[in-house]
């Protein structure tokens, strides 16, 4: 079963040390050991996990939900590597792609526990918005993270967004409708 078209493994993006592409079936079992090890590190931040989170029938319907996005161009999920030794370490997507007079995406990332606060998600979210601005021709890039999120905002802050206010109630997070800060990114903001 295809769960990405030839043309979507075209869309590879290289950055400061890493490279970005579109999660396939062979990284199931990369994803999975990446996952369940940094639980404790990513939980706080994120939805709750479904019971079968780290299962491969989970992470095809994941694939599959990925494809749709693509397919409609909503979305746009890359998994990061590092470029060195080619390890999965995160990922870094654009969600909810809105086009007519909007132009905008969502940006979600992660990364592993063992490879945070080594400028890998920097890297990565500062080559995805490259892609953003360039050729999908958007012309915002929004983020959220939650108040308490202290390393998040450090980082977000440091790439060129700016923050925009508290959205309440904005996503449950871990089981609980969580307060967050909502940032933005223009295209013509310098990236840093």
């Amino acid at each position: 079963m295809a769960l990405w078209r030839d043309d979507s493994q075209d869309l590879v993006l290289w950055g400061e040390g890493i490279r970005l592409r579109p999660p396939m079936l062979e990284d199931y079992e990369a994803w999975a050991k990446l996952r369940g090890a940094s639980r404790a590190h990513t939980e706080p931040w994120e939805p709750s996990w479904a019971d079968d989170e780290l299962t491969k029938t989970a992470f095809k319907r994941r694939l599959r939900r990925y494809q749709t996005d693509l397919d409609n161009g909503t979305g746009y999920p890359f998994f990061i590597f590092r470029a060195a030794d080619d390890v999965l370490i995160g990922a870094c997507n654009l969600n909810n792609v809105r086009r007519g007079v909007l132009q905008a995406a969502d940006l979600g990332y992660w990364i592993g526990a063992p490879y945070v606060r080594k400028g890998h998600c920097r890297a990565a979210i500062r080559r995805v918005l490259g892609y953003a601005f360039g050729p999908l021709h958007l012309n915002r890039v929004e983020a959220a993270t939650r108040l308490e999120n202290e390393p998040s905002r450090k980082l977000l802050l440091s790439v060129g967004f700016t923050p925009e206010g508290v959205a309440r109630s904005y996503l449950k997070i871990n089981g609980a409708w969580r307060d967050h800060l909502k940032f933005a990114i223009l295209r013509d903001d310098p990236i840093r």
